[in-house]
């Protein structure tokens, strides 16, 4: 689309200042130089040979067979410009003890198979000393859930005295504590060592652990409004449990001539469901009601979480109930903040809160990138590694949390610092892990949808002129098409199109095609699905229109949980693998694309969502979890 604005402007170059013989005809000169023909507007106004025609389409057909063209060299010059390792066939970076587990039947998922198979395998990586060490980090991490199960089922049951309860507790922290130890000594002897089945549970497991433990003590300590968006979440949740119920008697009452079910859930009005929604004060009166610690994790996982496996896992997990939290004390850590499409860059304020409690926590800084709204890749990246040479003038180690369109950004940048120069791939030996929110690095459905209805209105509007063409002067005509191609050749609006290109499949495959990203850096990501109770008006009709053009609901409004991941779902590739293997993962929430932010939005918030608290997300479970999770195992140092 940007190339067919700059051709429209190159064929209606004014060159009334050269002699009528000096004069070019662009359209041959072009069909010269690319061996196919190039469409004159003259046969698309009113009276010409194409008149029923789009002038603008044929033009964006001419874009898209230069660009077809194009290909072979756009590859060569990434090629150039980009220094390069190892090429496409060269084996990616894999840990020893991933290796052993893929040796015959997979171990995947099954921590004793993994044991036995680390303690019979003779595979030359695998060091006596990584064998001894990760078979003793299983056995802990086996030691500590029989513990913590033990305890947990005590607890639950009363069945115990106070004292044995707080004494099997104890025991369980302890060998839980010991399983964090060992993991760690792990990943410093194989820095690849996650992306073993067992290490990457365990990971997952106290990346969830620590999620939850984090809204707990936003809750114990009353932070923000957290305990009113809390109450507005169970209160939801309980509507929508109702309306469940309802649903599936109602669909066993039907006929086998009924209509088949939508492959959408039901939506309900905003009416209905705020009639029906009931008011709790579950979490705001905690401090007078004093609910039990177990009592407070299970409604913070059935408010908080999306996917009932994921509820139920949770649920039986002691490593969750136990809120275990690191040791006190400073981290030698930076993070880089780079937020999404709508930002005010250096100047922003998403998430301010949450940055300030982690550094008076952990003494961790937070340098944010100068991104602007809508701009390209390249741009952003900039700003990014400028960010990043901030980090290195404080001379700690660093991680990035992208946001939405900020990922995709984050990624670019790391991906061209590894393939630039000596100065730049030296300053990316600092990254350490990544934060991906609300990931929009695989692209957004809306993209494509909104490409689409742009060409159309595009040729509306063209239709439009033509039909009155015939009620105004040639000269009329002539400046208003003069005033049209300057607008799309104006570098704001060609800034416009190169930003938008990163929400377009063709931007996204351009862009992971080309990337090369670190083996050794772990990936943590929140994604979500949305529903009634969690849906701002303001994204109502935009995630009506991404349930209706898709065919799923299940997304936040305006990223499908399917694509909002660590690593590309389209473009398969070496550093597609190398990715993949680092995405840690993450349990889907119960929110909205826009829940790091809160006065940046309070422009377009309602009285509805101030009533449900829908902007009053605990922003600390953006931050802390993924930063705790990398100190708890040895990433971030202390």
């Amino acid at each position: 689309r940007v190339l067919a604005g700059a051709l429209m402007a190159l064929l209606e170059t004014n060159q009334d200042s050269f002699q009528e013989d000096h004069k070019l005809d662009m359209c041959v000169l072009l069909e010269t130089w690319l061996g196919f023909g190039v469409p004159r507007r003259d046969h698309y106004m009113a009276g010409g040979r194409w008149a029923r025609q789009s002038y603008y389409d044929a033009i964006f057909r001419v874009a898209k067979n230069i660009l077809e063209d194009a290909r072979p060299y756009m590859a060569l010059k990434g090629h150039l410009q980009r220094t390069r390792e190892n090429i496409e066939e060269d084996p990616i970076p894999l840990s020893p003890l991933f290796m052993v587990e893929q040796e015959g039947e997979s171990a995947d998922g099954d921590a004793t198979l993994a044991k036995t198979k680390i303690e019979e395998s003779g595979l030359a990586e695998l060091s006596q000393s990584l064998k001894t060490t990760s078979v003793k980090a299983i056995e802990l991490i086996a030691g500590a859930d029989d513990l913590g199960e033990t305890w947990l089922s005590e607890a639950r049951s009363e069945s115990g005295s106070d004292a044995s309860t707080a004494s099997k507790k104890a025991a369980a922290v302890d060998a839980y504590k010991k399983a964090f130890a060992a993991c760690a000594e792990v990943l410093t002897l194989d820095k690849h060592a996650f992306q073993a089945s067992w290490f990457k549970s365990f990971w997952r497991r106290n990346y969830d652990s620590l999620m939850v433990l984090s809204l707990y003590e936003n809750l114990r300590d009353d932070v923000d409004n957290v305990r009113k968006w809390m109450d507005a979440l169970k209160g939801g949740a309980e509507v929508l449990a109702i309306f469940k119920k309802a649903q599936q008697e109602q669909t066993a009452e039907h006929s086998e001539h009924s209509m088949p079910s939508t492959p959408t859930r039901n939506r309900h009005t905003s009416v209905s469901f705020s009639k029906e929604m009931s008011k709790v004060d579950y979490f705001t009166n905690m401090d007078t009601q004093r609910p039990s610690d177990l009592e407070i994790v299970k409604e913070i996982i059935e408010c908080m979480f999306f996917e009932e496996e994921e509820k139920r896992m949770m649920t039986a997990d002691p490593l969750v109930h136990l809120l275990l939290p690191n040791p006190e004390g400073k981290y030698d850590f930076t993070i880089i903040s780079a937020m999404g499409v709508i930002t005010e860059g250096k100047k922003g304020t998403e998430m301010e809160d949450a940055y300030a409690r982690i550094k008076a926590k952990r003494g961790v800084d937070t340098i944010r990138a100068d991104t602007a709204t809508v701009r390209s890749f390249e741009y952003n990246a900039s700003k990014i590694e400028e960010a990043i040479e901030g980090a290195i003038e404080l001379g700690k180690p660093y991680g990035y949390v992208g946001y939405s369109q900020g990922c995709a950004n984050s990624l670019t940048a790391e991906s061209l610092m590894n393939s630039g120069t000596p100065k730049q791939r030296a300053m990316l030996k600092g990254l350490k892990c990544r934060q991906l929110l609300f990931s929009a690095a695989n692209g957004s459905l809306h993209g494509s949808c909104s490409d689409k209805k742009a060409q159309k209105l595009i040729v509306m509007g063209e239709e439009a002129f033509k039909y009155h063409q015939g009620y105004f002067s040639r000269a009329f005509i002539s400046t208003v098409l003069g005033g049209l191609n300057e607008f799309m050749d104006s570098a704001a609006f060609q800034k416009f199109l190169g930003g938008a290109q990163s929400m377009l499949p063709e931007g996204c495959r351009a862009f992971w095609r080309e990337a090369q990203h670190k083996s050794d850096v772990p990936t943590c990501v929140i994604r979500a699905v949305l529903e009634d109770h969690t849906t701002p008006e303001a994204l109502e009709m935009l995630s009506a229109t991404l349930t209706n053009q898709s065919g799923s609901d299940l997304h936040d409004s305006q990223v499908h949980v399917y694509d909002a991941v660590g690593h590309p779902v389209y473009t398969k590739n070496r550093n597609g693998d190398i990715m993949e293997h680092c995405d840690m993962g993450g349990s889907i929430q119960r929110t909205h694309h826009w829940s790091p932010l809160n006065k940046e939005v309070s422009f377009v918030a309602t009285s509805r969502d101030e009533e449900r608290a829908s902007f009053d997300c605990a922003k600390d479970r953006h931050i802390f979890p993924w930063v705790e999770v990398n100190a708890r195992f040895g990433v971030i140092k202390g």
